[in-house]
């Protein structure tokens, strides 16, 4: 039951107001990954920034099992394996950004889409974590079963020779 695996990969891009980089930011994802990326929207008005509710301002898609963990071991390749330990959170998630597209191996430039930086979040699970999402009798992880920030990093490590420390 402390065997640790991955849940889930999250790629974002935002884009903010410019529709035109969202629409870059969609086939992006697209050309990573061969699936339709959805649409994040705002939730409240922001009039310094020109915001309103509804309006599209980035993108993101979801991978899990097996396309996950081969695409997360391409974006750290993209990061020649290296991570600072600050791109940990204390719940067992990591997340970095690839400032250019092209970093990422088997990935081609695409003269359409021009350079563009994505943001990749990994999720880690343990067995047992589906007592937090079910519908009836939802309970809480109880601390010994949560994931540290030792943990993922451990778990990094050994299943995919990452570098954590800081990088020159």
């Amino acid at each position: 039951m402390q065997k640790i695996r991955i849940e889930k990969l999250t790629l974002n891009i935002g884009a903010g107001k410019d529709q035109n980089v969202l629409e870059k930011g969609m086939k992006l994802l697209n050309h990573i990954t061969g699936i339709q990326p959805i649409k994040t929207v705002t939730q409240k008005r922001l009039a310094a920034w020109g915001l309103r509710p509804g309006l599209p301002i980035g993108c993101k898609l979801t991978l899990r099992g097996e396309k996950a963990e081969q695409l997360w071991k391409k974006l750290l390749a993209a990061k020649e394996n290296n991570l600072k330990e600050s791109n940990f959170d204390n719940y067992g998630n990591i997340s970095f950004g690839i400032a250019e597209y092209i970093d990422i191996p088997d990935v081609k430039y695409d003269p359409e889409i021009g350079i563009i930086g994505l943001q990749a979040s990994l999720t880690l699970e343990r067995p047992g974590f589906r007592i937090k999402k079910r519908k009836i009798q939802k309970k809480k992880i109880h601390h010994n079963h949560q994931i540290t920030k030792e943990d993922a990093i451990t778990f990094l490590q050994t299943q995919f020779k990452v570098k954590v420390g800081e990088i020159q």
